[in-house]
């Protein structure tokens, strides 16, 4: 059987939750911009709004506007719409088509060691949402729905996407095709995983109940600064090479960030300030934060001005998008026998 040559395209997505944090911008959106400016790939970039749902029951108002903000993060760091195609999930209704299918190719087995399903459903499993259970076919729709050949992804999604694989291996051995590409991860960067500013051992979240544990792509300038002053640390210099931080945890989450926002290897920040003690660095910090940061939530605040220019945007993607998935989702019914019109 010949090798299907795939249009190299990469396609990744954000829940719109509640609140764009410091970790999403340097795990994901930065690197959304990047893959978008070399021109290497054809870029996809969703929020995904089915996804959201799978936990817990979100206000319908807090929802649209969660999915409006996320949008304008989007574009206030950088991710252009006329480069990309930037998308809301539930408005191509492509993606929940092809999850029955994966949900049918998907075994219950592969579904319950999915660590993320262990951890959120708890000691409670059974009062968890089915969809929560089949949260990872969905991805795999999102991203196959597009033939999607790279995911930019954080190391907390690595576990996901090997199932992505596994679907798509298992789709084309039992039809006898090579239709779905074998996708892969794309985990690079000084900053893929930031963590708690007040607990370096622990990811930074929206959902932590301390506003002094994370950034927010909303915080101002003054707001950034007093948050990174008064993050966690611990009382010795700085080392002059990275194995000096294994054991320092907030001392690492710190020199990570000032990399991932300098684009710079964490042993170069190092290289810079090795022997200095946290007041100084975390000025350093500070400054550097704020530099990078604070542009980006003014764009955002002046685009949550006019959500009609964010819905028309994000309607001119749906229809860009469904140019892509709708021939994909027609091919793969064409595959499994099911009679089209």
């Amino acid at each position: 059987m010949a090798k299907t040559q795939f249009t190299p395209r990469a396609f990744s997505g954000i829940q719109p939750s509640g609140g764009l944090t410091l970790g999403n911008y340097l795990g994901a959106i930065k690197r959304f911009v990047e893959m978008q400016d070399a021109g290497s790939y054809e870029t996809v970039y969703c929020m995904v709004d089915l996804h959201a749902i799978t936990a817990r029951l979100i206000d319908p108002a807090e929802l649209r506007n969660n999915t409006r903000e996320l949008c304008a993060g989007f574009i206030a760091s950088g991710i252009d719409p006329e480069k990309s195609i930037l998308i809301n999930q539930s408005q191509v209704p492509e993606h929940a088509q092809l999850a029955w299918i994966f949900n049918c190719i998907a075994r219950m087995g592969w579904m319950g060691r999915m660590t993320q399903w262990k951890d959120k459903s708890g000691k409670n499993a059974e009062a968890a949402s089915l969809g929560l259970f089949a949260y990872p076919a969905l991805m795999a729709a999102d991203i196959l729905i597009y033939h999607a050949t790279h995911v930019p992804v954080g190391d907390d999604q690595k576990q996901h996407l090997e199932l992505t694989r596994d679907i798509a291996t298992k789709f084309n051995h039992d039809y006898g095709v090579d239709f779905f590409p074998i996708t892969k991860p794309v985990i690079e960067g000084a900053a893929t995983r930031v963590m708690n500013l007040q607990d370096g051992t622990r990811k930074m979240s929206k959902s932590d109940p301390s506003e002094k544990s994370r950034i927010n792509m909303t915080d101002d300038a003054d707001t950034i600064a007093k948050k990174i002053r008064k993050a966690k640390t611990d009382p010795d210099p700085l080392p002059d090479n990275v194995a000096g931080l294994t054991a320092r945890p907030d001392a690492r989450n710190l020199v990570n960030i000032y990399a991932g926002l300098a684009d710079t290897p964490p042993q170069a920040v190092l290289d810079e300030h090795a022997g200095a003690l946290f007041g100084h660095f975390k000025g350093a910090l500070a400054d550097l934060a704020v530099s990078k940061l604070a542009p980006i939530s003014s764009e955002m605040s002046r685009l949550m001005q006019d959500t009609t220019e964010i819905d028309r945007i994000l309607g001119r993607g749906a229809e860009r998008a469904r140019e892509i998935t709708v021939p994909i989702l027609e091919k793969t019914y064409d595959i499994i026998g099911m009679i089209r019109s």
